[in-house]
Formats: structure tokens, C-alpha cells, sequence
């Protein structure tokens, strides 16, 4: 392991065991901000495991992704022992005490995080809410991760650009990359003047936003397209995570985007609370499907 990697490492479990202490259950992560670990599931061949394994850590080894994250500082450290490549770590979202909510105000919508800001003050001016100061983190990219705290009785669902353009969300089963993390495009930093702060409450007007009400069985099953089988993929709940996943891959080979959507759909499942070793079985497993004759 090269110097930096190997300092890099040290600093990310330093900070990792210190989100720990506060209640905030966490996994290691690679420089690509996905989690670490490989799934232990994972078949040397597609012969021996032909589809993806539906387990959650019920198998008592690690490397199931988010379902990992604890504030066990003695698991913290064995986890980060098994990854020594890891130079981040992941917060999950959800999770008690705190059922963390994350407001993602991401670049793709401009040069800077500028445009969702704006975007997230006028759905404040609109719901008639006030965006709270808590704790943020200055992505490497230009974008801020907002900490919230959500009530225990709510599952806030993983989202992207659904409520507004460059908003994504994290909640139960997705994670937020910590402060002092090292990715491939730099280091994730708390903003300046908020690192003494707790995360705020989510207030109520945007909670409601955050958990619209379910889908109409006419409305789910409409064949979303492109960008919105990422969205469908990105909606899914436990326990639909492989069945969307496989269905949206299924659909996308089906209309010759399966390559230019692998890795978003991948990325996609993983923020659901997928490992990607089991997000790139199952998109495998719809890629030979597809091209049965």
C-alpha cells in the first residue's frame, strides 16, 4: 500500500471511529465512495452462482455493503482491518439513534451546488419550511451534504433529482460519505463554522416531501425509460431492491442501453443498500437473459 493510501487509511478510521462515538453507525469505503468490502457471496464463476444472493448480513460475514454499518468500535476496526485499501467511510442513514436523512445539493445542474441551493430554498419558500443550519459537508466536486434527523416512525426512501433537479436524497438504506474521507476526486470536509453543530431536525413541511405516499399498482407499472429506470431502481424499498434492479436492467438490454446504463443502475443499487458485487450479478444475470435467443 502506497504512503498516502496507508495515511489515508489511518485518517478515515480515526474519523470513522470518532462518527462512531456519536451514534452514527458506519463501513469502509474505497476511493470510488462504494463500500469496500466484496460481498462474500460472490461466486468465483456464474455457473456456480447463476443469480445473486438475497442476504443482508444474516450470514455473519461482512461485506454486505451498508447493512455492515455499526458503532461497534471493535467491529469498526476488524472491518477496516479486512479492507486496508479503504480510504473513506460511509454513514448510514435511517439508522437509530439518530435516523440520519442526508440532502445531497449535487453539481450536475451547474458549475457549483449554486442552482440545487436555489432549488432547495424555493421549495422552502413554497411549503412554507426553513432550511435549518446543521451540519455540512463540502463535497470534492463543489456539491454539500445536509445531516438531518428524522423521526424514528418514518422511512425516508432513497431519491434522486425527484425533488428538484440536483437534490438527491439518502435515507434508510442508503449512506453519506463522511468528513475526511479520501476519494478518487479529492477529500470529503465539514464546512466551515459547522462542525460543532448536531444534525437539525428535518422540519415537518419537507419531511412530508421527502416520504410521498405510495405508488398506484397502475402507476408502478408503467415501463419507465432511460433515466427513469435509474429512478425506478432508486425507489425501490426492502425487499424490492434485486426484483427492480433486474426488471429495470432487463428493460434497458431490451432497448440496447444495457452498457450505457450498467454503472448508473449499479450506483443506483448500491445507494438503495445493495453491495455491488450483488447490483452487478443481478445486471449480469438480465444482460443473459435478454440475449437468450
Amino acid at each position: 500500500m502506497a504512503t498516502t493510501d496507508r495515511h489515508a487509511h489511518t485518517l478515515a478510521l480515526a474519523h470513522a471511529l470518532s462518527a462512531a462515538e456519536r451514534g452514527l453507525p458506519v463501513i469502509p469505503l474505497s476511493r470510488t465512495k462504494l463500500p469496500a468490502l466484496r460481498s462474500p457471496h460472490r461466486a468465483s464463476s456464474y455457473r456456480e452462482n447463476p443469480g445473486p444472493v438475497l442476504c443482508r448480513g444474516e450470514c455473519g460475514r461482512p461485506g454486505h455493503g451498508v447493512h455492515d454499518a455499526t458503532t461497534d468500535p471493535v467491529v469498526i476496526r476488524a472491518l477496516f482491518r479486512a479492507a486496508p485499501w479503504a480510504t473513506g467511510y460511509g454513514i448510514a442513514c435511517g439508522r437509530p439513534p439518530h435516523h440520519l436523512i442526508g440532502i445531497d445539493l449535487d453539481t450536475t445542474s451547474g458549475p457549483d451546488a449554486t442552482e440545487s441551493t436555489a432549488a432547495l430554498q424555493h421549495l422552502a419558500l413554497r411549503h412554507l419550511f426553513t432550511v435549518p443550519r446543521t451540519v455540512t459537508v463540502l463535497t470534492p466536486s463543489g456539491g454539500r451534504h445536509l445531516w438531518l434527523t428524522g423521526p424514528p416512525d418514518v422511512v425516508v426512501p432513497n431519491s434522486a433529482g425527484r425533488l428538484a433537479p440536483g437534490i438527491d436524497i439518502r435515507g434508510t438504506g442508503g449512506y453519506l460519505v463522511g468528513p475526511g474521507s479520501l476519494a478518487t476526486h479529492g477529500i470529503y470536509r465539514l464546512a466551515p463554522g459547522t462542525s460543532h453543530l448536531v444534525p437539525a431536525p428535518c422540519p415537518g413541511a419537507l419531511l412530508r416531501l421527502l416520504t410521498p405516499p405510495p405508488r398506484s399498482h397502475h402507476s408502478a407499472g408503467r415501463p419507465p425509460q432511460g433515466h427513469g429506470l435509474v429512478q425506478f431502481v432508486l425507489a425501490a424499498h426492502e425487499g424490492q431492491r434485486n426484483t427492480r434492479l433486474f426488471w429495470a436492467a432487463c428493460r434497458a438490454y431490451e432497448n440496447g442501453l444495457g452498457e450505457t446504463l450498467a454503472d448508473s443502475l449499479t450506483e443506483a443499487a448500491v445507494r438503495t443498500g445493495l453491495s455491488e458485487q450483488e447490483a452487478r450479478a443481478t445486471i449480469a444475470s438480465a444482460a443473459r437473459l435478454t440475449a437468450a435467443p
